[in-house]
């Protein structure tokens, strides 16, 4: 399927070519402004005969699109530990309604619990699914090498954080994508029901979920935690707090 994303044009049989103001990839409702119209028109994905400005069907609820940016990211943290950025980390977590899932990429130490923080490096599926971007210039269902190309002109020096080695973790990331990709992705955090509450996590299994509506639960193999993840506390599962504008430098080893 091809992006649905605000600025996307679309056709309708009736009212001819618009462009979309507003999205929900989670309802599949739509705001559209038809020619000259001075307001929008809400319509449904899946009942009101939308297609791509090119005539290909939107078939939302047959085909729907991602309603978390979770296994695209995962996707291209492998290609750059491939290329020798295995010191790149990619955290994820659920907000407390569960409805959606918080990331983070850093780069640097392995330390789980202190993440360095970065503008950018972030964000939340509550975001993405209204504008199905990542946030650094990247655009709408960007492949992974375009989320590399705009990723290394958007912060450069902050990319260069992840160069050098991490064997155990970069084995363990390609194994983990191997078992979930491209239909489900994986979530750290306490409120993991399958995540064991006690002071160490060894042997606990990683909690993962559906990046699209209509799938099944995962029920594949029993996936280990990454390498070196300590016990998280609620006050581990949110962004450091931004103090100054230093803070926003990611720290090397």
């Amino acid at each position: 399927m091809q992006p649905i994303a605000p600025g996307t044009v679309v056709f309708h049989r009736f009212r001819g070519y618009g462009v979309l103001t507003a999205v929900n990839l989670l309802s599949g409702w739509v705001s559209v402004r038809f020619g000259q119209e001075s307001h929008t028109l809400d319509l449904c994905l899946s009942s009101d005969q939308l297609q791509q400005a090119n005539g290909e069907p939107i078939l939302f609820h047959r085909h729907p699109p991602e309603r978390m940016p979770h296994a695209r990211l995962m996707a291209m943290v492998r290609a750059l530990h491939g290329a020798g950025y295995q010191r790149l980390y990619l955290y994820s977590w659920p907000k407390p309604s569960g409805l959606h899932w918080h990331w983070h990429l850093f780069t640097g130490a392995r330390n789980w619990n202190a993440r360095p923080l970065r503008a950018g490096w972030f964000g939340s599926g509550a975001e993405y699914i209204f504008n199905p971007v990542l946030g650094w210039g990247d655009a709408p269902g960007a492949s992974t090498t375009e989320l590399i190309q705009t990723l290394a002109q958007f912060d450069p020096e902050g990319l260069s954080h992840a160069l050098g080695h991490d064997a155990d973790h970069s084995a363990w990331f390609a194994a983990i994508c191997d078992a979930l990709l491209p239909n489900y992705a994986y979530s750290f955090g306490w409120e993991a029901p399958n995540v064991a509450a006690a002071s160490s996590l060894a042997g606990a299994a990683l909690q993962a979920m559906p990046v699209r509506q209509g799938l099944p639960a995962y029920s594949g193999a029993t996936l280990p935690l990454a390498p070196g993840l300590q016990h998280l506390s609620r006050s581990h599962n949110i962004f450091p707090s931004l103090k100054s504008g230093a803070e926003c430098v990611l720290r090397g080893a």
